[in-house]
């Protein structure tokens, strides 16, 4: 059901795609579980663009606003995706008799670890994308080739720990749980600026 080192391959394959081509998601997968993978690797893949609209210098106040609602939209979709690999991943060990009551609580669920995988990814690629500028100031290459040693070792040390933990969890000795985000920034009823307004 879960190969972290297939989610973390599927997202650097994505990542770099969709910067040559539109930006959508690829037809024809089999695993409705990576699909859904796919879905928040995209939501991550906006939001991180849309975040750069933002600190456009020069931009309007109305610019920046409109920018900072879709931000919220899409992060809004990256969180609710997170929950439904964790759901989907909660259902699948639950049809299993997963995991057993008195294994050990482990508090970051595999969808959090997915998406800290999918912006390790996103920041690779531009970190590769910074090593080859050629206009960048001087020891710009190599603190980037630095920088990409490092964020390369960190997504391997993140697949190792995906792995790990559900290797865990299907041997009874780790259980996850869904932990809801809960936002209120987009809930009209929560966020008192926009029941507010009413």
């Amino acid at each position: 059901m879960l190969s972290a080192l297939k989610i973390s391959a599927l997202q650097d394959e994505l990542t770099s795609l969709w910067h040559r081509q539109a930006a959508i998601l690829p037809a024809g997968s089999e695993d409705e579980f990576l699909r859904v993978v796919s879905a928040q690797h995209l939501a991550n893949f906006e939001l991180w663009h849309e975040e750069d609209k933002a600190r456009t210098p020069g931009a309007s106040d109305h610019e920046v606003a409109e920018v900072k609602c879709s931000i919220d939209r899409i992060n809004q979709r990256r969180n609710d995706l997170v929950e439904t690999c964790d759901s989907m991943l909660i259902e699948w060990l639950s049809s299993r008799g997963l995991p057993t009551p008195d294994a050990e609580l482990h508090s970051e669920t595999p969808g959090l670890i997915i998406d800290r995988l999918s912006i390790l990814s996103l920041k690779l690629f531009h970190t590769q994308e910074e090593i080859g500028r050629a206009s960048g100031p001087p020891g710009h290459e190599q603190r980037n080739r630095e920088r990409h040693r490092i964020l390369s070792d960190q997504q391997s040390d993140l697949v190792d720990c995906l792995n790990r933990l559900w290797q865990q969890v299907l041997a009874g000795r780790r259980r996850i749980k869904l932990y809801r985000q809960m936002k209120m920034y987009n809930d009209p009823t929560l966020n008192p600026v926009l029941y507010g307004r009413k």
